[in-house]
């Protein structure tokens, strides 16, 4: 039998507490070729934290422009996503890139989907990956 493996990355919130957490492993077809990876980072001064599922280049893109946004809205997280969102569907380069984020900070957890869609959780929980 197959071992399956997969992203796994997930954001629980409870009032305004909100963790992000996820697995380290980065596979090519079905190799592992590492197990340590940080796929969860600290944004714009620790005050949002981020995680991804998809390729690791495309989403190392997307926490650059993310945080970008964040510094041009100051730290509004909703405004920085959907006018993240906005580029990833309009610029021709993002929109190939292939990667889903997990953002949050004390007042909202939002999912960024590849499509350029932005989401906010309804039940305190968002999970993204194919782990």
């Amino acid at each position: 039998m197959e071992q399956f493996r997969g992203t796994t990355i997930l954001s629980v919130r409870r009032h305004n507490s909100v963790v992000i957490g996820g697995d380290g492993q980065v596979t090519l077809g079905n190799t592992v070729m590492k197990g340590n990876a940080r796929k969860v980072r600290r944004l714009y001064d620790d005050r949002v934290l981020a995680g991804f599922a998809g390729g690791t280049a495309d989403a190392f893109t997307l926490f650059e422009r993310f945080e970008s946004k964040l510094q041009q809205y100051n730290g509004n997280l909703t405004r920085s996503a959907v006018e993240l969102a906005k580029d990833w569907r309009t610029d021709r380069m993002l929109r190939r890139l292939e990667a889903m984020l997990i953002v949050a900070d004390q007042t909202a957890s939002l999912l960024i989907t590849g499509n350029g869609d932005v989401v906010e959780q309804e039940h305190d929980l968002i999970a993204i990956g194919s782990g």
